[in-house]
């Protein structure tokens, strides 16, 4: 396992990210506890989740393993609030507060090591959100901030009026990423850097150096063979299916997964393993926040972490060289 630094955390964070979408739902809290487990012995010490996953049993699951492991010092926990709802966005110092302190009470912790805002309302100023944060981080309740789904030059606006009034900016940004590019939002306001489309945030983060938490690296499972062009008829209702075919199932990117699929037997890995070797290999501070359900693939990632890949094959594998 790799480990790299965020800004205002005193821990080593694991550049591959455990995702917890799943537990609490997919997983019950048993299976939840020996994944977490296996995980942990692995070397990932980096846990993702979020104030609306599973309804909150993610955080409840993940709070309990700590406490009953003894290993809080030991974790890094990142959590997201002020998700919008059905009725409303919810991008306010109000919902912000409140979603925090649901998250402390269902993690058990007395504070939140790094704490993202879910989504962005870019026609809300964000000055306020700033000061509440920082009076959060004041009160020891949360020890850095970032955001996600936050374009980069929001970014870069609040983080100018943060340091103009001697306030702590956002450390990190969390938007999805990975060798395909998005055909549009799998859920509403979420924000991708892939592709041609992010060229300019991605010329950013390498400049800044920010810390990207690239969620869904694996294009929520575009990458794992299920899904090829004469078969995306067949595939139902169920919501990940769905939004992979919906977001990820074009020409180029059928493409793009190919030479995955290609470069991948010479290596002897997998295509989800190129695609999250092109993820590690990129000239941004990237970690990838994957979200395996099965130690097996999670054993698959660590391994993909890895690899080093060649300017030449980068360019390869996106589509801007025909030759390696």
């Amino acid at each position: 396992m790799q480990y790299r630094k965020i800004p205002g955390l005193n821990k080593p964070v694991a550049r591959i990210v455990q995702g917890s979408t799943m537990i609490g739902s997919d997983l019950d809290e048993a299976m939840s506890f020996a994944l977490l487990d296996q995980v942990y012995e692995l070397g990932c010490n980096t846990f993702d989740t979020a104030h609306v996953y599973s309804g909150g049993n993610s955080e409840r699951i993940i709070g309990r393993w700590m406490q009953a492991r003894g290993l809080r010092d030991r974790i890094v926990i990142i959590t997201k609030g002020a998700a919008h709802s059905e009725d409303r966005r919810r991008m306010t110092p109000f919902d912000v507060t409140a979603d925090l302190y649901d998250s402390l009470a269902r993690l058990k912790t007395d504070h939140i090591d790094l704490y993202l805002l879910h989504r962005d309302d870019p026609d809300l100023p964000f000055e306020s959100i700033i000061h509440t944060l920082n009076e959060h981080q004041q009160a020891g309740r949360l020890h850095t901030f970032g955001v996600s789904n936050w374009s980069h030059q929001r970014i870069e606006a609040a983080n100018t009026y943060a340091q103009a009034h001697g306030l702590s900016p956002f450390v990190a940004s969390s938007p999805q990423f990975s060798l395909v590019e998005s055909l549009g939002e799998p859920w509403p306001l979420c924000l991708s850097i892939s592709g041609s489309a992010g060229a300019d945030a991605r010329a950013w983060y390498e400049q800044t150096q920010m810390p990207v938490l690239a969620w869904s690296p694996l294009a929520s499972g575009f990458f794992s063979g299920r899904f090829r062009r004469d078969n995306l008829h067949t595939f139902g209702d169920v919501e990940w299916d769905r939004v992979c075919i919906q977001t990820y199932a074009s020409e180029e990117n059928f493409q793009r997964l190919e030479r995955a699929v290609s470069l991948g037997a010479e290596k002897g890995l997998t295509a989800a393993q190129i695609a999250i070797a092109y993820i590690l290999n990129q000239s941004m501070n990237v970690f990838a926040v994957a979200g395996p359900s099965r130690i097996e693939n999670f054993k698959e990632i660590v391994k993909a972490g890895e690899v080093q890949l060649t300017p030449q094959e980068m360019a390869w594998l996106d589509l801007r060289s025909n030759s390696l």
